[in-house]
This record gives structure tokens, sequence and C-alpha cells, in this order.
């Protein structure tokens, strides 16, 4: 260990000590890379740049060369255009060029890797055929354009640059006439990028034990391979393993790279609001802004994972957003006021049906009549409005930080009221990573325009750490290290949806 590294390591034990001590907090021993170790303040970030691509959809998603100091960026209107950014003078951020891919229905995502950039491209409509493109990130030439499944809304490499893994949503139309097979393609680089597109047909005959589990299923006339559709994608550290969200399925998929093979589904069950943990602010007409407990439960709905690792133990963090099926030939959502609540499991229905408390609660019409006599047994709100940490390998809930994610909002002033009936502050994003020894989640916020700071050192026992504002509608959320970074602090880019623009966000150092 160089004089140097020692003492950055010391800078770092000795700032853990100090926010420890803060929180009256004993000091928590972990595993910790010394290599990740710069001494930064784990409660600083602060904006340090902010570039505006051109307002609304403009920024989604955005990967970073830490070769060329090149960010790319997609929007998320169905449009044609990855903005290509220069921070290499940073904080001065400048767009350089604009590369345009017109002949398909949209683009959905970008990632980086080893000088590479691959581009997720919906096919000439979205429920047909998607590509990934592969350029050079040095001179933005192709270097190849691989077929996946329909509609790629995620991609991805893995850590050590072998494997490109597209997530393949196969969303259906608007009038749900055609619903194609979601799917998960692994592209194998160094064997000349050729690629494996898995679908989730064996798991057809395990539907029942799935669905007990808290799996959903339940598209119109679909198939079990047609109802699964994947979302988001996050690879393990040895890039054995992929972890896929099924959103709208209340699941998370295990991929095995090197055999190419999905491996198992882990359902995600629900969250029980009548537990004083999981209290929901279910209203937006009761003219206040609290968290109370209801006798409904919720699917959780993840939308962005990440995968981390804390002293050996392999954990997934789950955005747990809750997207739905809301199309003109199907829709799944309903207001709780608009059903019929059975009577004995809801003696006090006409109380709840008002706005001011469970009416006008955004649930799932698809759920909850039990006995199939017509009227309601159970209430599913959509979404889990929370971050959950769950074991890798089993699924199993590890913690859920939501119920102290929205009281911080609320206290901090910035919760909007009229999003209670829906998904409250809607968990979208969320990235983990190790700052100053610690290990991080960010979580971002759409519907309050923040990001949360958690620090899950100890994945059961997860600290408030900070909240920030972003631009408006923050959704694409991505950290670089030091060492990668255009001026050798951490950083946090994020990528605001509803305002086009992408922000910087740097901690102090100590």
């Amino acid at each position: 260990m160089t004089l140097k590294t020692k003492l950055f390591t010391a800078l770092a034990f000795f700032a853990i000590a100090i926010t420890s001590c803060k929180k009256n907090d004993p000091l928590i021993p972990i595993n910790v890379d010394t290599e990740e170790i710069v001494p930064e303040n784990i409660s600083s970030f602060s904006e340090t740049a902010m570039i505006d691509l051109g307002g609304l959809t403009a920024a989604e998603i955005s990967a970073y060369d830490p070769t060329t100091k090149k960010l790319f960026v997609v929007s998320n209107d169905g449009g044609t255009k990855v903005e290509v950014v220069d921070l290499s003078a940073y904080p001065t951020v400048t767009k350089s060029k604009t590369l345009i891919y017109a002949n398909n229905a949209g683009i959905n995502s970008v990632a980086v890797s080893n000088g590479l950039l691959a581009i997720a491209l919906n096919g000439v409509t979205p429920q047909s055929n998607g590509d990934i493109v592969v350029l050079k990130t040095s001179d933005l030439s192709e270097v190849k354009k691989i077929s996946v499944g329909a509609m790629p809304d995620m991609v991805t490499f893995s850590p050590d640059g072998n494997y490109i893994i597209s997530a393949n949503e196969g969303e259906p139309n608007d009038a749900y006439t055609i619903d194609p097979i979601g799917t998960i393609s692994i592209i194998d680089v160094k064997n000349n990028y050729t690629v494996k597109t898995l679908d989730f047909a064996g798991f057809e005959s395990s539907k029942a034990t799935l669905v007990t589990a808290g799996l959903r299923i339940y598209g119109p006339n679909a198939s079990f391979a047609q109802d699964i559709e994947p979302e988001y994608v996050a690879v393990a550290g040895d890039s054995k393993k992929a972890f896929v969200t099924l959103q709208e399925n209340n699941a998370v998929a295990e991929v095995d790279l090197v055999a190419g093979k999905i491996t198992k589904i882990l359902p995600l069950g629900t969250r029980d609001i009548s537990l004083a943990d999981n209290a929901f602010d279910v209203s937006d007409k009761d003219s206040k802004k609290q968290l109370g407990t209801w006798p409904i439960k919720a699917f959780y709905l993840p939308d962005a994972i990440s995968y981390f690792s804390v002293n050996d133990n392999n954990y997934l963090a789950l955005a747990n957003e809750g997207d739905t099926r809301g199309w003109a030939g199907f829709n799944e959502e309903v207001r709780v006021k608009d059903l019929m609540l059975d009577p004995t499991k809801f003696p006090t229905a006409a109380t709840l049906k008002q706005d001011a408390n469970l009416g006008r609660l955004t649930v799932t019409r698809s759920y909850g009549d039990i006995d199939g006599d017509g009227d309601y047994d159970e209430l599913y709100a959509t979404g889990g409005r929370s971050l959950s940490i769950i074991n890798a390998t089993s699924g199993i809930l590890i913690t859920n930080i939501g119920k102290d994610l929205e009281q911080r909002v609320i206290d901090a002033g910035k919760y909007d009221d009229d999003r209670s009936d829906n998904k409250g502050v809607e968990v979208e994003g969320v990235t983990v990573a190790k700052v100053n020894g610690r290990t991080l989640a960010f979580i971002g916020m759409e519907r309050v325009d923040m990001i949360a700071t958690y620090d899950i050192s100890i994945p059961s026992k997860p600290v408030f750490v900070q909240l920030f504002a972003t631009g408006d509608a923050p959704e694409g959320l991505m950290f670089v290290k030091p060492k990668d970074s255009p001026n050798g602090k951490s950083m946090l880019i994020v990528s605001n949806e509803d305002d086009g623009t992408v922000r910087f966000f740097q901690p102090t150092k100590l």
C-alpha cells in the first residue's frame, strides 16, 4: 500500500467515525476497497454543472465513457437522437454531436464499456424486433448491429465488458391486439457479437406456484411468455449473472450469462399498508400530507435495479415505481370508489370510499376478487412507493425504505399531494455506489424532483444521509467513480426527462 493510499484510507475512516458519532451510531466494520476511497464528504453532494439538451423529453438515460470523457444521452419521446456531450473541460459541459437513427420506432437506452457504445433501438414498430447498435466511442463508427427482441427497453454491459444484455420489454400495442413475447438478449462481445435471445416459455409449468408467491400474470389472452415484460438490468460484479426487473409482473428474473439461461423468477409479493412501518398517504383530497395505515396491500412493481455486495453478501436494490397496464384495449387501473367492496371484508366501505380516505386511490381491478363473486375482498395498490433491498440469491426482503423516505420529503416541504392517490413520490431510479468507503443508495423520485441518499453499508439498517433537488422528473441515474471522473471526484449524473437537462452532482472533499 502506497503512502498516498494509507493517507486516504486513514482520512476515510476518520470521516466515517465522525459521521457515525454525529448519528450516535457505533462505528460499523465493513469490507472496504481502498482503491474506491478518496477523502470525500458523503453527505454533501451538490450540483456542479448542468446542460440543457432541449426541453421536454430531451434527456432520459445517459452513459459515460471515461476514456474520451464523452456522455451519451438518449431522449424518452420515441425519438431518433443520441446527444454526445463533452465533459473533458468539466465543469464546462458542451454538446458536441448528435447521432441520428431515423428508421425505427424510437431509441430507448444507451450503455458504455471499454470504448464501446451500445444503443438500444426499437424496430420499425414497437412490437417488431429491435436492434442493439454498437459504436466505437472514439470516432463513433459503427462496429455491429445485432437484432434482439421486441422493444429493447434497457441495455447494459457486464462489468468485464464481455456481454451486452438487453431487456426486451415486448409491450403490446394500444389496442392490445398484438402482444410480442418479453425476452432477454445476451450478446457475446468476444465471440463476434453472437446473440442469444431468451424467453420465459419454460416457466409456464411453474405459473401457479409463482403466482401464489406474488408474480402477476394477467394480460388478456396472453401466454406466460407474452405476459412477461422485462424492464431493467443489473449485472453481478463477477459478470456471471444478470438480474432483470419484470415490472408489470412484480418480479425479478435471474439470468446465467455464461450458460445463456434464465435460471429463476423471484416474485416480490406485496407490501402491507395496514402495518405502521408501511404507511401511505392515499388521498389528494384530504387537505393534508400525512402517512397512514389502510386495509390495502401494494404490489412493488419495480423499475430500476442496482446490484451491490457487502461483506461477501449480494443484494439487489429495487426502485418500486409502480407502472401498470393502461392501454385502450386493457386498463387495469381503477379508483377504489368505483369498485364494489365485499361488505364482510370491508364493513366500513362507505367511509373508506370517500375521497378524503381511499376513494381516489389508484388500485388494480385485476386482483382482489378472491371468490369471483364480482365484489372485491382485497385491494391492491399499484407500486411499492419505496426502495426495496432484497437478497440477490433468495429474493428475501432485507429492508424497505419507504415510510422514512416519503416522510422526509414531506418534512422538507417538497411532497406533491396531487400524487398521493397514485404513486406518491414515485421512486423510479436507483444506483448504488461506494463513496469514501461507504455503500450509498441514490434514490431518484420522479414526482418530487429529488434524490435521496441512504447509507446502506448495513443493508438491513439503512441510514438517511441527504436529500437534494434535481431537474424536473429525474429518470436516469449513473455514478462515476473518482478514477473515471473528468475531475477526479465522485460524480452522480442525473438525466431529467421533463425539462431535458442533465445535471452533475459531486461531494465536497474533506
